[in-house]
Order: structure tokens, then sequence, then C-alpha cells
């Protein structure tokens, strides 16, 4: 069976993913940083498909921390087919009063982390002849940036770049790399998990509501797919029309 490994799937657009992978036939690795009983939780739902999951611990605060748990869980499942990238987080606040700490903290997790685990990842593609699949969650912010957010925006925007930069060197080993740029989703980043996106109205939004995590899922489902196999340094917006009318009027 194929292997996919998603980080930071205790929780929203991870935990959507992993199920959604394994309900598409994929062992599923799972890692977490806060939320231990929410990554069990998560490779319950992967178990419950019929598919095997293994969990481990993975906070990306130090970017070395990845390697390592790619190697264990890769061989615990025995292979890598796909890794899908979603740790990750920012913080508010204006741009002349941020810290240079928390700025390379966010950017540590969300971009470095990121390489880390994704030249792991394909370089044991690489080695095992592997064609394999790699996404970067990225966000709507890689494209348009958001008031008070300098720190999440640099490095969605800079994992945007390496996302391109990567499909241009793993493409001779046919090995494909993309983004998805989710917006607004009901996930716990937004205060909104486990909540009917279709019960909340965002007048703002050209869809009316914010997304489902789910169909963010889908659209990495998609990309790993054997459909997608000529598809590469493509970020895919999931924001339902978020970008056409700004992200800061959006919210």
């Amino acid at each position: 069976m194929p292997v996919a490994i998603v980080t930071g799937s205790d929780s929203g657009i991870g935990r959507a993913t992993a199920v959604a992978l394994a309900a598409a036939g994929c062992d599923v690795g799972i890692t977490w940083r806060s939320d231990a009983e929410g990554a069990e939780g998560t490779a319950a739902e992967v178990r419950a498909t019929g598919r095997r999951a293994e969990v481990r611990h993975l906070d990306l605060d130090d970017p070395r921390n990845g390697p390592p748990v790619i190697d264990e869980l890769a061989d615990a499942l025995g292979g890598l087919d796909v890794l899908v990238n979603n740790a990750g987080g920012g913080n508010a606040g204006p741009f002349l009063e941020a810290d240079v700490e928390t700025f390379e903290r966010t950017v540590r997790v969300n971009l470095t982390g990121a390489f880390t685990c994704a030249q792991r990842a394909a370089q044991r593609m690489v080695r095992d002849g592997t064609r394999g699949r790699i996404v970067n969650v990225t966000s709507i912010h890689e494209h348009l940036p958001l008031p008070g957010s300098s720190d999440y925006v640099s490095a969605k925007h800079a994992l945007g770049g390496l996302t391109k930069a990567m499909a241009l060197d793993l493409a001779e080993h046919g090995i494909t790399v993309n983004a998805v740029a989710p917006g607004q989703i009901a996930t716990a980043m937004t205060s909104n998990e486990d909540v009917d996106p279709r019960t909340i109205a965002r007048p703002n939004i050209p869809l009316g509501r914010p997304g489902d995590a789910r169909e963010v899922a889908a659209m990495i489902v998609a990309l790993v797919g054997p459909g997608s196999g000529y598809t590469t340094g493509a970020s895919l917006i999931v924001d339902g029309g978020l970008g056409l009318v700004g992200p800061a009027l959006g919210n």
C-alpha cells in the first residue's frame, strides 16, 4: 500500500488530510506537537478505514527534529510515497511592534521545518526510486498579504517559493511538488474547530462561508493521485473566492 506522512495531523486540515488519504488507500504517518490525544484520534480514524497508522511527536521549533521523525515513520510503515507538510502557525501583531524572536520562530516552523521534512522525504524517494508526491500547505497569504501578520505572510510567501524550487530540482526524479493555499477554514486556528462551516456566515467571502477542512484535504488527495502526475510547481488556492476580494476584507 502507498505510504503518506502528514505533519501536524492532530487536528484541522492535517487530520482531515490524513483520514482522506487513508480512505484513498494510504497507510499514514501522523505527527503532533502539543495534542497527543488529537493525534491518537486521527490514528483511530485512519485505522477505521482499514489502513495502518503510526504516530510520532514532532516539534519543528527545532527544524532538525524533522528528518529523524520522517525516517521513523517511513521505516515503521515500510516506505514513503507522499509527504504533506501541514505543520505550521503564526502570530498576529503590528509590524512596528513585532520582535525578531517571534518572527524567526514562525519562519523556522513554517519554512525551515517544511524544508527539512521535505528534503529527507525526497532523499528517501530518490534512494528508493519512488516517483513520489510532496504537497506543502501554505495559505492564501502565500499570494496576498494580511495586515498585522508580517511573520506568517513572509513564511508562507517563502514556502511558495521553496515549492517551486523543489519542483524544478526534483522533476528529473519524477517527484512532483505542489502547494495548496487555503483561505479561511473552519479549524482551531480560526476558532471554529468542529463547526459546520455552512452554518457560519461570512458575507465578505464570495461563497459566503468559511471552508471545511475536508475540502482542502480533497484537493491534496487529488494532487497526490495518478491523475495529477503532470502537475508540479503549482499553488492551488482553496479559499471560496477570498483572494478575489482581498483577505483583509474577507474576514
